[in-house]
């Protein structure tokens, strides 16, 4: 049998990480983090997602730096990164964009979307 892509989740709200590991588990292997930091920590103890689900407004290292510090590396720089995020204003939506993240969904969101852009991103990779 094939092993599950994984899929790491960083939101610091505990209720929203619960809810994506809900609506990813039957398909995806799910990672859950509570910032960038342990993200970051996570993946450079030699791990390496298929795709990264990230909140923006987070303690320690938030969204944005998270996308920088990704972006620059060499061994992540390819993993496909998604925003989901409360922050509706389009600068926001450009500056993730810039930065390097593939897609940008605001909260609420809808949980049958979401997944079809995961797994869009996910075969575009394959």
């Amino acid at each position: 049998m094939k092993a599950l892509k994984q899929v790491l989740i960083i939101d610091d709200e505990p209720i929203m990480r619960k809810l994506l590991q809900q609506i990813l588990k039957d398909k995806y292997e799910v990672i859950l983090k509570e910032n960038g930091r342990e993200a970051l920590e996570w993946m450079y103890s030699g791990n390496i997602p298929d795709l990264v689900v990230a909140d923006l407004n987070m303690p320690e290292i938030d969204g944005f730096e998270y996308i920088e510090k990704v972006r620059e590396s060499g061994f992540f720089n390819d993993v496909p990164l998604i925003v989901l995020s409360g922050e509706e204003s389009s600068a926001e939506r450009i500056k993730c964009l810039k930065l390097g993240a593939n897609d940008y969904l605001i909260k609420p969101f809808n949980p049958e979307e979401l997944g079809l852009r995961i797994d869009n991103l996910i075969k575009l990779r394959s």
